[in-house]
């Protein structure tokens, strides 16, 4: 082996090996023998496309050139086709617009666009075969909407029908809250169940499942309510064969499965467990239904499990396995189930999306007849696996008393060891959302850091889901506090265990994770180095600028807005200029719709204005996310040449540098 410093081991794991390893899989849709899912092309821009595997195993990509199957409502969309007997039903990125595709022909199936922009979003696409219409949820960005919510003109939400053989015939079945999501039609045609909310309530803080009836005209009526308030969250309302609608609710603290029928809600199987997610995007899916048992996806601790869940045996875990030397997986998505489970059924199978610590994402089919496991859409590792470093699960003290909670990556590489007494540089990283979680799902991208000598913790802060409720909760006005106290806790509990320098603490996150590094950064002497991507820097700017979804998002995170301004001051780091002493490089979409580019262009300035050295990349055409793969592997290279010039260790690779000011004058 090879001794050199940390942070300079040469590394196989370079930029462009994850940025080409960085192929999205999501929103699997089953069509009677064929499976249906969107795949991303960082090539391309980012552009998604449908693929379609045949029931003999032939794969093919369906949608044609020139379209990008995404939609914007929300901003971060989701839910973004269907597939009825063989015709696709698509969201187009370009004009928001839906279309029908038939074979190789490509129609217009919703109203075309007016004026020069897109004005209408569409998600959650359900086929009304029964009227020969498409049922979704319209987001209404016309101010001229006859609906619109004058004077404020905010888009208006809606469940919305549109007739299959005139897309001009869209008409409006449900409106009156402030968002909607999750229309799902009963098999027999006759009642449409959905799920809304109302500001200040974010989907994961309260929402209510309603039911209503068809009338012949098919308009609904008799609404009722079946769960769900604004202290109660339900999730993926999905009517059964038999006619019974089942959901997804966290009435007991945990998301857990419940069953409607004759006015009555029980429970399925309460469990210590979290069945749901959060609602951030449109289309997810945990469970779905074989003759005898439902399958159902839930995570305990950070990890995913796959199980069958009926009255008689309760819940029994599937092994994850594809072969008994197989590392289970420890990630499942977008698990979807068709066809009956009854021995000898011809297409009883679930499919969903699954990683491991040492597998890439992959396509998964489960034979629900014989139990057996099949790897249907592969994602070969491109590099060796000799170089993958393991997640250690990882519960340290806070403040407060409270545990928190991190998957931990030691630094590893077969070909190099650190000279003797030395310890390794550490990157904190903070997830996005807040309302969200990080997972142990291989991410070459945290192997570009661990292969090259860095230690890596990926902290599931208090507030991140997947916990129970409670411990989710504990964000509940303390966005920019708690979270930054276990990002810190993290760090010192590694330094403490004698397992990161330091005197060589980072720390990254992007969005809601960029927030807490400057918070971290601005208002703490714990990390010496620091990369915001797409971060928040000015917290009533936040509140006053962004889009629909997320504006009384902070009302709970933080405080009421702007009867306690005063919070939002108190913590935004653009305000505390005198403080900011620490290097941080900003990464930038100029197109983002969520946060902002000012803020992280008025940090940059507030960092040189103090002469501390700051670095900032802004790209083009991108908005809240990357998505081509030029500007991934940009972000990722120059996170990590920034922190070789504030550490002073040389990098391996040869890689482009940042404009990094005020270097010399430090």
């Amino acid at each position: 082996m090879i001794t050199a410093p940390y942070g300079s081991w040469q590394s196989p794991v370079t930029g462009a090996s994850v940025t080409a390893a960085k192929m999205n899989l999501d929103s699997v849709v089953l069509d009677g023998a064929d499976t249906y899912w969107l795949e991303s092309r960082p090539q391309e821009k980012g552009r998604m496309v449908i693929m379609r595997q045949d029931a003999q195993g032939h794969t093919s990509q369906v949608t044609p050139a020139g379209f990008n199957v995404r939609n914007r409502v929300h901003e971060y969309g989701g839910g973004a086709y269907t597939v009825w007997n063989g015709e696709i039903y698509f969201c187009n990125d370009a004009d928001q617009c839906i279309y029908r595709q038939s074979g190789d022909a490509v129609s217009l199936a919703s109203p075309a666009v007016e004026g020069n922009s897109p004005t209408r979003r569409y998600a959650d696409l359900v086929i009304d075969a029964h009227r020969r219409r498409l049922i979704c949820i319209l987001e209404d960005h016309r101010p001229s909407a006859g609906y619109a919510k004058l004077p404020d003109l905010e888009a208006v939400n809606s469940i919305a029908s549109i007739n299959l053989d005139n897309p001009e015939d869209l008409r409006i079945i449900v409106a009156g809250a402030d968002f909607y999501a999750s229309p799902a039609l009963s098999p027999d045609g006759k009642s449409l169940a959905w799920l809304s909310w109302n500001h200040p309530n974010m989907p994961w803080d309260g929402t209510v499942l309603v039911i209503a009836r068809f009338q012949k005209d098919g308009a609904l009526s008799a609404p009722k309510l079946v769960a769900g308030s604004m202290i109660e969250v339900v999730f993926q309302p999905q009517w059964s064969p038999a006619n019974i609608l089942y959901f997804v609710s966290d009435r007991t603290g945990w998301g857990n499965l419940y069953a409607w029928k004759d006015g009555v809600v029980r429970p399925l199987f309460p469990a210590s467990a979290e069945f749901g997610l959060p609602q951030w995007v449109f289309g997810q899916s945990t469970y779905g239904f074989g003759s005898e048992c439902i399958v159902c996806a839930y995570t305990q601790g950070g990890i995913w499990h796959l199980a069958s869940l009926d009255l008689v045996d309760g819940l029994i875990e599937i092994d994850l396995s594809i072969t008994p030397e197989m590392q289970p997986y420890t990630e499942v998505s977008q698990l979807r189930v068709t066809g009956d489970s009854a021995p000898g059924a011809a297409d009883a199978r679930a499919v969903f999306i699954a990683a491991s610590p040492v597998q890439n994402s992959e396509l998964v089919g489960l034979d629900l007849t014989n139990g057996q496991l099949k790897v249907l859409k592969p994602q070969p590792l491109n590099v060796d696996a000799a170089y993958i470093s393991q997640p250690q699960t990882i519960a340290f003290s806070t403040k407060n008393g409270q545990i928190a909670y991190a998957f931990y990556y030691p630094p590893h590489n077969p070909e190099f060891h650190a000279p003797v007494g030395t310890r390794p540089p550490l990157l904190v990283k903070s997830h996005g959302g807040p309302t969200s979680a990080t997972s142990s799902q291989l991410s070459l991208k945290v192997q570009y850091w661990t292969s090259r000598g860095f230690a890596y913790v990926d902290v599931n802060y208090r507030g991140s889901t997947g916990y129970g409720r409670a411990y989710q909760e504990q964000l509940t006005s303390q966005w920019g506090v708690a979270d930054v106290d276990d990002c810190i806790a993290a760090a010192q509990y590694l330094v403490a265990n004698g397992l990161a320098n330091p005197r060589q603490l980072a720390i990254s996150g992007g969005s809601a994770g960029g927030y807490t590094t400057l918070c971290a950064l601005t208002f703490h002497r714990v990390f010496q180095a620091g990369a915001s991507h797409y971060g928040i820097g000015d917290l009533e700017a936040l509140a006053r600028d962004t889009h629909k979804f997320e504006s009384r998002y902070l009302d709970k995170l933080v405080a009421a807005y702007p009867a306690e301004a005063h919070v939002y001051k108190e913590r935004s780091p653009i305000n505390f200029p005198e403080q900011m002493t620490c290097p941080t490089i900003f990464f930038q979409g100029l197109e983002d719709k969520v946060v902002l580019p000012n803020q992280a262009e008025a940090m940059v300035q507030a960092l040189d204005d103090r002469l501390v050295p700051v670095a900032y990349v802004p790209f083009a055409g991108e908005q809240h996310g990357f998505r081509q793969a030029a500007n991934m592997q940009r972000a990722l290279e120059g996170e990590f040449y920034f922190y070789s010039r504030v550490f002073g260790f040389q990098p391996a690779d040869n890689i482009e540098p940042v404009v990094i000011k005020n270097m010399k004058a430090r």
